[in-house]
């Protein structure tokens, strides 16, 4: 049986889908429904419970798990309730890690590149606790997950006990099918797809750097099947532990991103770039690129999907169609 927190949400329905494909029916999910249509992710899976957060340590009493994936979190980057944040996101990991540990379960968890914050420190996913030290998250989700990776990162230095098979996962900027409930956190394509398709400008940020054309504004984009490919890879691959990078390594810009778009409708870009608000602008990240290369070194041979080809599959399988959702 597998536990996947958060699996109501985006990557984690992806993950719940992927589970129920490869024939396993076993799979209980902890997450909060609310009222936005987040079942919608769920309406074409197969569960064997489903159970709120605030339930789950009761729940795991005298429970025996194949893994648990833990994905569930509050990952809005403009979130303010600092007590909300670390309570679910940095505590409840915790209790899990402990929960793990005590009961020889391998655990798979997310962490970020928000723990990156600007990016001056680079984006190696060191996993010390010397180098997580010197990063400095920009936003209360950034820093509620750096926390964790501290947490684990000071266990493993110490050589105390940890669940068999241990593994933060920092999620770059990842697109895909089952985001739609997450409103101004959805990707910049989800949110504008309509514009695109209805022949309305999509609105992009101008520069405010020298040197950096408008649109250019640089991410390191990442479809959400290959997020998931990792996540089962490492599920059929108990053996690896550790922290790593989950991106494609290659930072794309937001005029690619959605161009590309245009193109898998056969539409001539409309593309308007509109000032970037002042309240941003000191803050704003122009760059970020994954390093991937511990994972490969641990044996991941997967791949990555080209830009161009990701946004294809989106557009034309999931977002211009009726039923946008896997």
């Amino acid at each position: 049986m597998f536990l996947v927190t958060g699996g109501a949400g985006f990557i984690g329905s992806n993950v719940v889908a992927a589970l129920n494909e490869a024939g396993r029916s076993d799979v209980v999910v902890s997450d909060i429904l609310g009222h936005d249509g987040k079942w919608r992710n769920l309406a074409k899976r197969q569960l064997a419970d489903f159970v709120p957060p605030a339930a789950l340590l009761d729940w795991l009493r005298g429970r025996h798990l194949d893994a648990v994936v833990h994905l569930g979190a509050i990952s809005e980057t403009t979130a303010t309730d600092g007590d909300l944040v670390i309570e679910t996101n940095f505590r409840l990991s915790l209790r899990l890690l402990d929960w793990c540990t005590a009961n020889t379960t391998p655990f798979i968890y997310a962490s970020s590149a928000a723990t990156y914050g600007d990016g001056e420190q680079g984006f190696a996913d060191d996993p010390s606790v010397a180098a997580l030290k010197r990063l400095r998250p920009m936003n209360l989700y950034g820093w509620s997950k750096q926390l964790f990776d501290l947490a684990v990162a000071e266990r493993t230095a110490k050589g105390e006990r940890l669940p068999p098979q241990c593994t933060g996962l920092k999620f770059f900027n990842v697109f895909g099918p089952n985001e739609y409930h997450k409103g101004t956190m959805m990707s910049v394509l989800a949110r504008r797809f309509d514009d695109i398709r209805n022949g309305r400008a999509v609105q992009l940020f101008k520069s405010h750097r020298d040197g950096i054309a408008d649109g250019d504004q640089r991410r390191d984009f990442i479809y959400v099947d290959d997020v998931v490919r990792v996540v089962m890879w490492l599920l059929a691959t108990p053996k690896v532990s550790g922290l790593f990078n989950v991106g494609t390594g290659k930072a794309r810009s937001f005029k690619d991103l959605i161009v590309s778009a245009y193109g898998a409708l056969g539409l001539a870009p409309n593309i308007q770039y509109v000032d970037m608000p002042e309240q941003i602008r000191g803050s704003y990240q122009y760059f970020t690129q994954s390093e991937v290369d511990r994972l490969r070194r641990a044996g991941y041979n997967g791949g990555f999907t080209p830009l161009e080809q990701a946004v294809d599959a989106y557009v034309t399988g999931f977002l211009d169609r009726a039923d946008r959702y896997r």
